[in-house]
C-alpha cells in the first residue's frame, strides 16, 4: 500500500497542478491560492484568540471551537500543496498524502458531533452537564477524534491494498451512520432553541446557550451542504462504479466544496459569537490595525456594568 502513491513524477518533482494553457488553468490556480491564504488567516485568527484570551478557554464549546479551527488551519495549508500541484487523493493515488491530509475533515466530523452532544447536554439537562461534563472530558473528547480518525488512516497505509479499501468502504459506512446522526442531532438542537429556550425567563445564561446552540446549528447546515456533495459521489464510485471523476483535487468541484468549510466554519464563529470577535481583534488584528483595537476597547468599557455569561 505504501507503493502505491509512488509515481515516476517524484524524480523529477510533483508538477503544478494546471498547465498555464488556458485563461481557466490561471483562474484555477489563483483561486487555490487565494483560498488557501484565506483558510489560513481566517481560521488561524479563531485559533490565536481563543488560546490567548482565558476566559474562553475555560468554555466548553470554545474549546470544541479551537479543535475545529485548528484543523480549518491545517485544511488551508494543505491547499498550498493539495491545491496548488497534480495531487490525486484516494484510490489509486497520484502523489498523494497517504489521505493524511484529506483526513483533517474526518476530525471536524466526529468534533462537530461531540459538539452537538455537548451543547444538547449543557441546555436540556444542566445538572448532569455540570457534574459530569468537565475541562478535561471535553479535551479528551477532542484529542480522541484525531486518535480515531489518523490511527486508522496510518493502519490503512500499512494493509495490502484490497483490505485498505475494505476499511476504506468500513469508513464510508461509519460516516454515513455519523452524518444520520448530526442530522437527528441539530433537527433536535433546533426544536430545542426555538421552543424549550424561548420559555426559559430573560438571562445572560439564556442568552449565552442560544448563541452557542445558533452557531453550532449553522456549523454544522454548513458543513454538511459543503461536504454532502463529495460524500455522495465518494459513494456512488465505490459501490456503483459511477461518479464524477477530475484530473486531480485542484479540479475536483466537490473536494473544492469540502474544504471551503475551512473558510465558512471559522468566519461562523465571529459571526456568531462577539466575544470571540472581541478577542481576535485583541490578540491579532488590533496589533495589525490599532485603530480597531481602540474600537473594541471602547465598546468594553461602555459593557462593563452587564451581567456576564456563566461559563459552559
Amino acid at each position: 500500500m505504501l507503493l502505491s502513491n509512488i509515481t515516476d513524477s517524484m524524480t523529477g518533482g510533483v508538477p503544478l497542478s494546471v498547465n498555464f494553457n488556458s485563461p481557466e488553468d490561471y483562474f484555477i490556480f489563483i483561486f487555490q491560492l487565494l483560498f488557501a491564504t484565506t483558510a489560513v488567516l481566517v481560521a488561524g485568527t479563531v485559533v490565536i484568540g481563543i488560546l490567548a484570551t482565558r476566559a474562553l478557554r475555560l468554555q466548553n464549546r470554545f474549546i470544541f471551537m479551537l479543535n475545529t479551527s485548528i484543523c480549518d488551519t491545517l485544511v488551508g495549508f494543505s491547499v498550498y500543496y493539495l491545491g496548488l500541484f497534480d495531487v490525486q487523493e484516494g484510490f489509486p493515488s497520484r502523489n498523494g498524502t497517504y489521505n493524511m491530509l484529506p483526513s483533517l475533515l474526518g476530525v471536524n466530523i466526529m468534533t462537530f458531533l461531540f459538539a452537538q452532544f455537548d451543547r444538547y447536554f449543557a441546555v436540556c439537562h444542566p445538572f448532569i452537564y455540570t457534574r459530569f461534563i468537565t475541562r478535561r472530558v471535553v479535551i479528551s473528547a477532542n484529542v480522541y477524534c484525531w486518535f480515531h480518525v489518523y490511527s486508522q488512516s496510518i493502519v490503512s497505509n500499512f494493509l495490502p491494498l484490497s483490505k485498505s479499501i475494505q476499511l476504506y468502504v468500513f469508513g464510508i459506512v461509519s460516516l454515513q451512520i455519523i452524518v444520520f446522526t448530526k442530522v437527528v442531532m441539530t433537527i433536535k438542537l433546533y426544536v430545542v432553541a426555538r421552543y424549550q429556550l424561548e420559555r426559559d425567563p430573560p438571562s445572560a445564561e439564556r442568552e449565552n446557550n442560544k448563541e452557542s446552540l445558533r452557531i453550532i446549528i449553522f456549523v454544522v447546515i454548513s458543513f454538511l451542504v459543503l461536504w454532502g456533495p463529495s460524500f455522495v459521489n465518494i459513494v456512488l464510485r465505490l459501490l456503483v462504479g459511477t461518479g464524477l471523476r477530475f484530473r486531480n483535487e485542484a479540479t475536483n468541484i466537490f473536494a473544492i466544496m469540502a474544504r471551503l468549510n475551512a473558510v465558512c466554519t471559522p468566519a461562523v464563529y465571529l459571526w456568531g459569537s462577539p466575544a470571540l470577535r472581541e478577542a481576535t481583534v485583541r490578540a491579532v488584528w488590533g496589533r495589525v490595525c490599532p485603530r480597531c483595537k481602540r474600537r473594541v476597547g471602547s465598546t468594553s468599557v461602555k459593557g462593563k456594568g452587564k451581567e456576564r455569561a456563566p461559563i459552559h
